[in-house]
């Protein structure tokens, strides 16, 4: 099915941003004050104003206002072209029956306004196995592998679409989405380094989209030192409590890949953290 991925696809507007040449991981924005205008319409961070703040910041408290701002200081094709490289608007190649390939609205080619809202999750309709699949080549050092829900004899031969460097860039940028101050605190795994990005998405009902009904998201990696697995969660218009993706998608992405570690046996990679201490024994025995 799809939906739109809200602010899990700021990770690849910052892939964009870091590949194009111009930005760094600590280049910052000006976000003051918490909104601006693009085409007479209104982008803005929850009421917050954040100042100036850094790339990887952006990514941590979710700005819109950042995360557009650079989008839209570079050419609309790279931010587009990225999208089609990490598999998005295209079918996955799964093979799964009714599969659908999603879309990239057509008027972020030229209008500003809408490729800013492309830029934090709108505009954009995405499956959850293409979103899985464009982390999981940020997390195999940019390289795309065919997907397969088979287990098969031999590894496949993937493509090179990131820069290693980016990708690596992107995956500790991440991090911070999960330390304190982050939008996914509760998405932590004890005695794993966890990286990852929530998302919050408005549904799309017959007359615009609703207030009160919400996609939650969140897609992580671990171990992030050593990536081995990804999970990604989106939960369709939660009721209880939270409709926030790091509020109830996380904590459910934390006990299935806390539990998935577990059974794999790979090893911790966090175990210095006295936050995240437990007692649970691992084996030492490599995967």
């Amino acid at each position: 099915d799809l939906f739109e991925p809200g602010s899990t696809i700021k990770t690849i507007a910052m892939t964009t941003a870091l590949s194009s040449g111009r930005y760094q991981v600590n280049s910052t924005v000006n976000t003051s004050p918490g909104y601006w205008y693009v085409n007479n319409r209104r982008i803005a961070d929850e009421g917050a104003n954040n100042g100036v703040i850094s790339l990887t910041r952006i990514l941590q408290i979710s700005s819109n206002v950042g995360v557009s701002k650079v989008i839209l200081s570079l050419p609309p094709a790279l931010f587009l072209t990225m999208l089609h490289k990490l598999g998005f608007a295209q079918l996955t190649g799964s093979g799964f029956p009714g599969e659908t390939a999603g879309y990239i609205a057509k008027d972020a080619a030229y209008i500003p306004f809408v490729l800013a809202t492309v830029s934090f999750g709108y505009g954009i309709s995405v499956n959850l196995l293409q979103l899985a699949h464009a982390y999981a080549t940020l997390a195999n050092n940019g390289i795309k592998l065919p997907l397969s829900f088979l287990k098969v004899a031999q590894p496949p031969e993937g493509v090179q679409v990131v820069k290693p460097q980016v990708a690596h860039d992107i995956l500790m940028m991440l991090e911070s989405v999960l330390e304190k101050g982050g939008t996914a605190v509760k998405g932590r795994v004890p005695n794993y380094h966890v990286t990852g990005k929530t998302g919050t998405a408005r549904i799309l009902g017959p007359h615009g989209y609703e207030k009160d009904h919400h996609n939650a998201i969140f897609v992580g990696i671990a171990p992030a030192t050593r990536p081995r697995l990804v999970v990604a969660v989106m939960l369709h218009d939660p009721k209880k409590n939270s409709y926030f993706g790091g509020f109830v998608s996380a904590p459910i992405f934390a006990k299935i890949m806390g539990e998935a570690l577990r059974i794999l046996d790979i090893p911790p990679d966090d175990l210095q953290n006295p936050r995240l201490a437990t007692s649970t024994a691992f084996s030492s025995k490599k995967p």
